[in-house]
């Protein structure tokens, strides 16, 4: 039976993804601080004061089984810096996506968000058995589509109107995904080659 345990901690490569608990409060809302994420159109990072509104609603979903969220430590300096979850689980298909994903600013762009993909497919693929792993992101933002066509993913279409924004107006959805078979095909071996590069860069 498909089933995924939220109690899973994930480390490797410098990062450590840590079940999230209303024990995160703090962190998380510092780690958002840095660069004041919660002012950007296309995240679903909460403001100060909603911050454990924002852990309660995950973990309202994890106990429905339909989201795992965990936050991002870097294990050099020990900091929370972020969080990310796999969501939208469907046990038949064997399908998890990862998303609600983001970053403090000062560790946007470096090894981390590589290092995070990297632990959550080799779980998804090797430890769940998952056939697929997906991915959605605003239309708008086109960071957030080359970051994700980067780990290798195929771009499945797009949801017109399938969500409403932050400012109210509704959101056309890219959906993206990769199979086990695209994963063993080469896209792990391309995402650990981009790693040792980004981590060994100057």
């Amino acid at each position: 039976m498909f089933q995924v345990d939220p109690n899973v901690t994930l480390e490797g490569r410098g990062v450590r993804l840590e079940p999230l608990s209303v024990g995160h409060e703090e962190a998380l809302r510092a780690a958002a601080a840095d660069g004041e994420l919660w002012t950007l159109q296309f995240t679903s990072v909460p403001e100060p004061a909603g911050t454990l509104a924002y852990i309660q609603a995950a973990l309202a979903d994890c106990a429905r089984g339909i989201r795992v969220p965990w936050v991002v430590r870097e294990l050099a300096g020990g900091r929370v810096i972020g969080s990310t979850s796999y969501h939208d689980i469907i046990p038949a298909a064997r399908r998890v996506e990862i998303g609600y994903t983001w970053y403090s600013r000062s560790w946007q762009r470096t090894f981390v968000n590589t290092a995070c993909k990297l632990r959550l497919l080799e779980h998804a693929f090797g430890t769940l058995g998952c056939s697929v792993v997906g991915w959605r992101t605003d239309i708008h933002n086109s960071r957030s589509q080359a970051a994700i066509e980067r780990l290798g993913a195929k771009k499945d279409g797009v949801i017109r109107r399938q969500s409403q924004r932050r400012d109210g107006t509704l959101r056309d959805t890219v959906m993206y995904s990769m199979t086990d078979d695209e994963w063993t095909g080469g896209a792990r071996t391309r995402l650990e080659a981009a790693l040792l590069k980004g981590t060994s860069a100057p």
